[in-house]
């Protein structure tokens, strides 16, 4: 249910740097961790997927051929982070035979949310089209944190058969501490940045529209994040019930986990996370 916040309430609910006074710390982790994984896993760098300064992934690939590839979109509100610093996703899903698509796009304000949504596009459309021959083939797992999982959610929202694809090489989703509506936003001190008003917040707000991939979408959030964004969390779970996984009967709600540490489940096999996204391949193998 869409609730009406006054301006602090909205910055206590969304500022997450704020939330969680170390997170310098878990930000160092994030880069010391990706500094590890390219060097260890040496991923194909920059491959160009569409024509904006920042449309590039980096490609990590499994010693043998790739039973699927796992395609990440970062955080960062649309308007930080970068690539580099989340190859720590790729190790785990490495290990267990997955390519690995770490993506990158243009930042607010210099494009639009709506413009980073076509260029999230773009990339899952390169991954259709070239991936096989790169050594990262279908299935697709498409996962992000954040305002990836805002985007994320919004792949899930896009047609496209009708941009000529079968929405069967999408084998599932991951919105980890996703935005699914926007419209609290515009009264946020971000949106200096963003530049939202009512109505883009609501164009680009996942839970506005229809999922058009079918396919099981997980949404996930750390238990200890602020309750805006576990009622975030909540709200596109309520709104598309037909793309709950068959095992979960609420959003994986990540104990002991903010939203920083959150995505750094990713680094460990065993954890719920990593395990929930592991069986979206294991669906269609």
């Amino acid at each position: 249910m869409r609730v009406r916040l006054t301006a602090e309430a909205v910055e206590r609910g969304y500022n997450n740097r704020a939330a969680v006074p170390d997170h310098p710390y878990w930000i160092e982790e994030f880069t010391a961790r990706s500094d590890a994984a390219i060097a260890a896993l040496r991923p194909q760098l920059d491959l160009r997927y569409g024509p904006g300064p920042k449309e590039t992934l980096d490609l990590f690939l499994p010693s043998q051929a790739a039973r699927g590839t796992l395609l990440f979109i970062h955080g960062g509100y649309w308007r930080t982070f970068d690539k580099a610093v989340h190859a720590f996703v790729a190790p785990v899903f490495v290990a267990k035979g997955f390519a690995v698509a770490v993506v990158n796009y243009d930042l607010c304000p210099q494009v639009t949310i709506a413009d980073i949504v076509d260029e999230c596009r773009r990339a899952v459309e390169w991954l259709l089209r070239e991936g096989d021959a790169r050594g990262a083939p279908a299935p697709l797992v498409v996962a992000g944190h954040s305002a990836g999982g805002h985007l994320t959610a919004m792949m899930f929202a896009t047609d496209w058969q009708a941009r000529g694809f079968a929405t069967a090489s999408i084998a599932g989703g991951v919105s980890l501490s996703g935005v699914h509506d926007l419209t609290p936003l515009v009264l946020s001190s971000y949106n200096v940045d963003l530049r939202l008003d009512e109505a883009e917040a609501l164009r680009m707000s996942p839970v506005e529209y229809e999922p058009r991939v079918d396919a099981p979408l997980v949404i996930a959030v750390g238990a200890d994040e602020t309750l805006e964004f576990i009622r975030q969390s909540q709200l596109l779970f309520d709104a598309w019930p037909n793309q709950r996984p068959p095992d979960l009967r609420a959003p994986l709600a990540i104990a002991q986990r903010h939203h920083f540490n959150v995505v750094l489940d990713y680094t460990n096999p065993a954890s719920a996370l990593a395990g929930a996204t592991l069986a979206l391949f294991n669906a269609r193998s």
